[in-house]
């Protein structure tokens, strides 16, 4: 049905129309991959870094996408805030995030969620990139914040909402005859929607796609999506292949451990020691803002001790980290995991500093950098090499120079703009405008396609008058006289104090 992992990842560099994207972070979750995927089309630019196989960070050149605009667009940062926070941040070079925690604009707990809410969002972006070209980089740039990502659960969501249906409809193929089935030994996937546990509940009846249609009663394209992504996933697949798993599991299941008999009740065990800290604000706040900040340091910073440290004070300050952050502190899995992942750098940044060629080595990097930063050359770091170096693209600025074009009658100019808007954030709002820019400028050959595109625009956004104004107009150009109607009326709902609407519908009647 799909190519392995390792054959997925022989090749070093492709195009995402041959080698889709959900196919690409599947192939990298199983193999477990630590490598930068990077992915260009056209003016956009993106770099993902992948730990172990799931995604951590991803750079953009899209102004939208970055953590400012991403929090002014959520409504948790007011504009002026943000202005004001860029403004300092570009000053004095301190991230973002930490410059909003440190002003009070919001919390580490906050900021953590939010920052998974943003790497998802760009990452759900690059599902839309089915002809993007795509390179993958074996030294990754290791990122100053720790977000990490469930693949699995990326891979059904971009499938199933943000996927071009071309797209997977053309990388998912089968003949009507093929019988589908729910694969065994599957302990652990994806959180299910309520038409994903469906329709794999009607998979254990291995039906063929059309009955699969039929006895959920869903469209051609949900079904399909849905099974796309559950078989690449491993969840589903042809009969064939569920039986063949069937057996590897059968062969592997060992004989049950003998019943040994209950020992007597005994009395219930209450709780002892430190109560859990997750409802303490302070502690959980500390915790997270340690954990996001880890990464970024160096086993002196990260311990908090001079470059002189004795072994004594050094054991002292590994202890007394390891105490405030102890695993034991915490019961909410999210809490916990990330206590044990500080654990683990301390242990690992006492280990260095213990080691008499480690902690003479960490010195010379610092020194090495300390001088660095005092020669000042100018000549760019790796990780400023590395970087993407296109300026922010702003779709806003683009959307608004093609409606300056379009009031100037310059069509096919503002049609330019409005595919580079559309290209950088696809609101239905950027659609509707260049639906209605491609008719202005060949309305005899685009009257059906810019159609098309609008009653899709106000089938995705009821509420966009412009949507309904511009369906309305093309459509009496080709001479869909009771849908003009009925757009226009939908356009005045929206907006009653545009009299013309009531001037376009009385022309229309007069007609009729």
């Amino acid at each position: 049905m799909f190519p392995s992992p390792s054959q997925v990842l022989r090749q070093r560099e492709g195009l995402l129309a041959d080698t889709p994207f959900p196919l690409l972070l599947h192939a990298l979750m199983v193999e477990e991959r630590t490598c930068t995927l990077e992915l260009k089309v056209r003016q956009r630019e993106k770099r993902i870094v992948i730990e172990e196989g799931s995604p951590v960070a991803c750079q953009s050149n899209l102004l939208h996408e970055t953590l400012g605009k991403f929090l002014v667009e959520k409504g948790r940062l007011t504009e002026a805030d943000y202005q004001k926070s860029l403004s300092e941040s570009v000053s004095s070079g301190m991230q973002m995030g930490s410059l909003l925690v440190q002003k009070g604009l919001i919390s580490p707990f906050d900021l953590y969620k939010q920052l998974q809410a943003n790497l998802a969002h760009k990452l759900l972006d690059c599902f839309r990139w089915v002809d993007a070209k795509y390179r993958l980089i074996a030294d990754a740039e290791p990122p100053d914040a720790s977000v990490r990502t469930n693949t699995a659960q990326l891979i059904l969501t971009g499938v199933e909402g943000v996927m071009p249906f071309d797209a997977v409809a053309t990388h998912f193929t089968f003949t009507d005859e093929r019988r589908f089935g729910q694969m065994p030994g599957v302990e652990s996937g994806p959180k299910l929607s309520s038409k994903d546990a469906r329709l794999l509940q009607q998979l254990r009846q291995r039906p063929t796609f059309n009955e699969l249609l039929e006895r959920t009663g869903f469209d051609m394209e949900t079904v399909l999506r849905r099974l796309y992504a559950l078989c690449l996933l491993g969840v589903a697949g042809f009969v064939e292949d569920v039986d063949a798993r069937a057996a590897e599991v059968a062969s592997r299941v060992v004989a049950p451990a003998p019943v040994l008999a209950e020992p007597p009740p005994s009395e219930p065990l209450t709780a002892k020691g430190t109560p859990f800290s997750d409802e303490d604000v302070s502690a959980r706040d500390a915790l997270v803002s340690a954990f996001l900040a880890h990464r970024s340091k160096d086993p002196f910073a990260l311990l908090e001790v001079p470059e002189d440290v004795q072994p004594l004070p050094l054991r002292r300050a590994f202890l007394a980290w390891a105490e405030r952050f102890s695993p034991l502190r915490f019961q909410t899995p999210e809490l916990k995991e990330k206590a044990e992942a500080l654990l683990a750098a301390y242990a690992k940044a006492y280990g260095s500093l213990s080691d008499a060629e480690q902690n003479l080595l960490w010195r010379k990097r610092r020194a090495a950098h300390r001088e660095k930063e005092r020669a000042a050359t100018g000549r760019p770091s790796t990780a400023e090499q590395f970087r993407i170096r296109t300026d922010l693209l702003d779709a806003t600025t683009q959307f608004e120079e093609a409606r300056r074009r379009l009031s100037a009658g310059n069509h096919a100019g503002a049609f330019e703009y409005l595919e580079y808007a559309c290209d950088i954030e696809p609101k239905p709002l950027h659609h509707a405008y260049r639906a209605w820019a491609r008719y202005l400028m060949k309305p005899e050959a685009h009257g059906r396609l810019a159609l098309q595109e609008l009653q899709e625009v106000v089938r995705q956004e009821p509420a966009l008058e412009e949507g309904w104004a511009f369906l309305g107009e093309v459509a009496q150009g080709e001479g869909q006289t009771t849908l003009a109607e009925e757009s226009f009326r939908k356009a005045f709902k929206l907006n009653p104090k545009n009299r013309r609407y009531v001037d376009l519908i009385q022309q229309l009647a007069r007609r009729r």
